[in-house]
């Protein structure tokens, strides 16, 4: 159904179809038919990319506005059927910006949750990072070291990395 109305809406614009893509598979994260097309567009052998539904294009808003302003970059357009976007002309070039500007407030306010979220956690005394696995052993390294242990040895005795070892027993040196 999907592909037959983009196939007769070419036809209605007088457009040649060069490439046809279907990629199954909802959420996939490697997408290689969109990568082939956006070859494609960037090889010039196509003009205008028409898709049924923006989000049949983009995964999330970002990758969406990233792709569809690449192609406006290239000089190509782009047209979604079932939501009137006609990036071809004036009027769908500026819903496209309308979308950016709305897509840039997401990430704003996604950063600032993210933010605030941090800034509550450390007040609540909760470390954040990487969680301490070698520097739980320092102490232990550096009794090794001092009865004289080579590298290699404590990092097979405790069962942590060499650089580890080292990073310790530099910092002991630097401090």
């Amino acid at each position: 159904m999907q592909n037959r109305a983009m196939r007769e809406y070419a036809v209605r614009r007088g457009w040649t179809i060069a490439v046809e893509v279907q990629e199954v598979g909802s959420g996939a994260t490697q997408r290689h038919c969109r990568e082939e097309l956006l070859e494609a567009a960037r090889r010039r052998e196509i003009d205008v990319v028409v898709v049924w539904r923006l989000d049949r294009w983009g995964r999330s808003v970002t990758d969406l506005l990233a792709t569809l302003q690449e192609l406006e970059h290239l000089g190509f357009g782009s047209v979604s059927l079932t939501e009137a976007l006609d990036l071809t002309t004036p009027a769908g070039r500026a819903m496209a910006a309308l979308l950016a500007v709305f897509a840039a407030f997401e990430r704003e306010v996604l950063g600032e949750r993210l933010r605030a979220g941090l800034a509550h956690a450390r007040q609540n005394g909760k470390r954040l990072g990487r969680p301490l696995t070698a520097g739980l052993h320092a102490g232990q390294v550096r009794k090794l070291h001092r009865s004289g242990l080579s590298k290699s040895e404590i990092s097979r005795r405790l069962s942590i990395d060499r650089t580890s070892v080292r990073r310790i027993l530099d910092r002991r040196i630097n401090a």
